[in-house]
């Protein structure tokens, strides 16, 4: 099962995120064979959260991941968003014919109330990183909608969901994260 992890940063958490950035990565070394997408999100030059797709065997090992987390544990993150994922691109980031590095990346998130929508991966795949709909821990309900994608701009982003089929959505300057 697949699920989509973003851990928001708590306002005033840098100095202890960066104190816990070795243990961070030490821990999610552990997943590195689960990890489908990983990387910080931003505001400017300010790490903003961290980002985590990852398949596990259940809800409860997807509670564990997240959870358990050196920096969740230390009280940097003011909140988890954990949400079963369904992987629509069939790859990892690590797949992403775009490589690492050149032009944005942005984390877009489209959430709910209503039917699913933008349950098809949009036909203009070449910029996305990732892409799929949240969904309720069995699976059943649509929640959302998750994508990474490389845009010139957080406009250009956003226009990868359907503006008018969601409750909010979210954009965040994203990065590929791990070890180099």
């Amino acid at each position: 099962m697949e699920f989509f992890c973003y851990h928001r940063d708590r306002r005033g958490s840098m100095a202890l995120r960066h104190g816990l950035l070795e243990e961070h990565w030490s821990y999610m070394d552990r997943y590195e064979k689960e990890l489908i997408a990983r990387g910080p999100t931003f505001a400017g030059d300010t790490l903003t959260g961290s980002v985590h797709i990852v398949d596990l065997p259940d809800p409860a090992a997807a509670r564990a991941f997240a959870f358990d987390e050196p920096c969740y544990q230390a009280g940097a993150y003011r909140d988890v968003l954990l949400r079963r994922w369904r992987n629509m691109l069939g790859r990892t980031m690590g797949d992403f014919p775009g490589g690492r590095t050149g032009g944005n990346r942005f984390l877009v998130l489209g959430l709910g109330p209503g039917k699913g929508t933008d349950l098809a991966v949009p036909p203009d795949q070449d910029e996305l990183i990732a892409y799929g709909p949240l969904l309720s821990d069995d699976g059943a309900t649509w929640l959302g909608t998750a994508a990474l994608v490389r845009a010139p701009d957080p406009d250009t982003a956003r226009a990868v969901l359907a503006p008018d089929r969601y409750a909010d959505i979210e954009v965040h300057a994203w990065e590929f994260g791990g070890r180099r």
